[in-house]
């Protein structure tokens, strides 16, 4: 079997990271949370005081781009979790602040850049899933397979909200949606990689389905491109 590089691509809380992560243990490929890079450069200009709820430094961001260094590693149980700096950061980057601040930064092109190269380090073997914005147009623009996964604005609303919640986060809905609504804008219109469709991806929307039938959709259109 022809290894691949799968390009998954589409609106936050739809699911992407999840649908990556499992098709990527299932056959056996590297999976790359692009979207967790974008947080954990987040949460270092958070704690470097570089960003607030209404500011950004970014003369001292693009300053120190080059220091930060984003890994993945397997935990005990083969989950994969984030490393910056050599230190694992996966709690703290799953928070609303640092999600939010994820989307501001990624605006940035001098940040897009830098990860876009880490990334296209890591893809260079093929046998990969990565998921993110921009990986099916700027990161892999030849990747084999291409998905760009959609749902509506209110269900991947109460979607975060319940895995917010499963973590002890008390937030309310609306704020949620609105964040929501906030950041597909912000994707959809940065000047730099700004989120699309590609051409030839295939469209996911994952509104009304359940979990099983988009496995076994995804499980299909892999099977295709690898025969």
């Amino acid at each position: 079997m022809n290894k691949i590089t799968v390009a998954i691509d589409g609106f936050s809380s739809c699911g992407k990271s999840t649908m990556a992560k499992e098709l990527a243990k299932e056959v056996g490929y590297i999976y790359v949370d692009t979207g967790a890079m974008y947080r954990a450069v987040s949460l270092f200009c958070i704690q470097n005081g570089w960003m607030t709820d209404t500011d950004m430094d970014v003369v001292e961001i693009e300053k120190q781009i080059s220091t930060i260094h984003i890994e993945f590693r397997a935990n005990e149980a083969g989950k994969s979790e984030t490393y910056l700096n050599g230190v694992n950061v996966e709690p703290q980057i799953r928070t609303l602040e640092v999600a939010n601040g994820a989307s501001r930064v990624s605006t940035l092109g001098f940040v897009r850049r830098e990860l876009v190269r880490q990334q296209q380090l890591m893809g260079l073997q093929k046998g990969i899933v990565m998921d993110g914005r921009d990986i099916g147009t700027v990161v892999f623009p030849d990747a084999e397979l291409k998905i760009f996964l959609t749902a509506s604005p209110e269900i991947r609303a109460q979607r975060r909200l319940d895995e917010m919640a499963a973590s002890g986060d008390i937030v309310d809905y609306e704020a949620v949606l609105a964040n929501v609504k906030e950041r597909d804008d912000r994707d959809q219109n940065r000047t730099e990689s700004p989120l699309r469709k590609a051409n030839d991806a295939v469209v996911i929307d994952n509104s009304n389905l359940s979990l099983q039938e988009q496995r076994q959709l995804l499980r299909t259109l892999f099977q295709q491109k690898t025969l």
